[in-house]
């Protein structure tokens, strides 16, 4: 037996040197986080700036030694704006990439379809500005980065009809057209229920497809109804058709605007220029004094570096806060439960408040921010082919609410096109 100890020292030895050996590369794996993103298709000049800004946070994280001590590794793939694509995506990325973590997918038409997969694996997510989607689902591990507040979806819209509400004489009448897809339906419902509140007959109610190229003849059927205000519900390509079809015909209504997603991007308003002049549009983040949150000025700067040459928008004021806030709050939950548990991840992020680049936020039980941070704005005295106006609010004044207020709105619509 004395003969056998000196091999069994040195083979104990040599075990734990192995054992030792494979602990830090086993520390090391990278924390892997995954979404789907539209990087190709109607919104990707959107996706394109939040995986931008995933990328900052990633990179930032792993400047400071990562997550746990490990460093984070984005794992996503192009859903390229198709609904239809996200739920095999979320299957890959928890069943054959193994990531740890998930965020998005961005976008609500994208988000709605991904949220059973996501819910049968019982993961936590923070989806990237999607709205009304867990009033469907009622999943405690969902979390939204659209700052709606408690009252949902009527947050997109409530500013626009109080404003017309506040003029005199007040307009009476409302025409409504969204795209037929879930985001832009999901705000008209908003909208409708905010424009019945406030005392407006709705007139005139109607979707179009969202391959729609010529909207002259949906404008035509809008200015037919001869409805005093027109919210409209759109995306990118719709934004751009719409505007130029109401101006073609010389369309006029007293107001003019609502939840047109394509005017968040800066290329698009440089591209329609004057012909954006009297429009109000919903916005979650501006540039304005009062949302220069710490940390944002480097996150955007950043940002700028990065997006050049890239033909995508050069500012990224609209959506780059949220991706980077969606991150924070992420590896704040993640440090704080020092934990990769989904569990225990859900039930940090519910009951704690979170500093980020977007300012303060914090959730209800539904996943939603617990106070709304949506403005409308004007655009005004717009110039032709002039990218270096937008980077302030000179010419998109903050018009509702008070608190944000930088400038008055212009009533009726015609008075603005002056």
């Amino acid at each position: 037996m004395k003969g056998l100890r000196k091999p069994l020292r040195m083979i104990a030895a040599v075990a734990l040197l192995v054992i030792g050996s494979l602990t830090p590369s086993r520390a090391a794996d990278p924390i892997k986080v995954g979404f789907s993103m539209a990087l190709t298709g109607a919104v990707a000049q959107n996706g394109k700036q939040l995986l931008i800004a995933l990328e900052i946070w990633r990179d930032d994280v792993n400047a400071k030694g990562g997550l746990l001590g490990r460093p984070v590794e984005l794992v996503y793939y192009d859903d390229q704006s198709n609904p239809s694509n996200v739920p095999g995506i979320y299957t890959k990325l928890m069943t054959v990439d193994k990531v740890d973590l998930l965020v998005g997918p961005y976008a609500t038409n994208m988000v709605a379809p991904a949220m059973p997969v996501i819910m049968q694996a019982n993961k936590t997510t923070i989806s990237l500005l999607a709205i009304g989607v867990n009033s469907h689902f009622n999943y405690s591990r969902y979390f939204s980065m659209v700052p709606v507040g408690p009252e949902g979806v009527k947050a997109f819209s409530r500013g626009y009809f109080e404003l017309a509400a506040a003029q005199k004489p007040k307009p009476k009448t409302v025409a409504m057209i969204a795209a037929d897809a879930e985001f832009a339906k999901t705000a008209a419902d908003g909208a409708k229920a905010n424009a019945k509140a406030l005392g407006f007959d709705i007139i005139y109610d109607k979707t179009y497809p969202p391959s729609t190229t010529d909207f002259s003849p949906v404008v035509r059927a809008v200015q037919a109804a001869n409805a005093d205000i027109v919210f409209v519900a759109s995306y990118p390509p719709d934004t751009v058709g719409i505007i130029r079809a109401a101006n073609e015909i010389g369309y006029q209504p007293k107001m003019f605007g609502g939840t047109m997603i394509g005017l968040l991007v800066t290329p698009l308003k440089v591209q329609l220029g004057p012909l954006m002049n009297g429009m109000t549009i919903m916005e979650s983040f501006v540039p304005a004094p009062s949302f220069n949150f710490p940390g944002l000025q480097v996150v955007l700067d950043q940002y700028r570096k990065r997006a050049t040459d890239q033909r995508i928008d050069p500012f990224g004021y609209g959506f780059v806060p949220f991706g980077y806030a969606a991150g924070q709050i992420l590896a704040q939950a993640v440090t704080a439960t020092k934990s990769l548990d989904h569990d225990k991840i859900a039930k940090y992020i519910h009951a704690n408040a979170f500093k980020t680049v977007a300012g303060d936020i914090a959730y209800n039980a539904n996943g939603d921010w617990t106070e709304a941070r949506t403005v409308f704005t004007q655009f005004q005295n717009v110039a032709p082919n002039n990218i270096e106006q937008f980077r302030t609010v000179d010419h998109q004044v903050i018009v509702w609410p008070d608190k944000y207020k930088t400038g008055k709105m212009v009533y009726p619509y015609a008075d603005a096109k002056k």
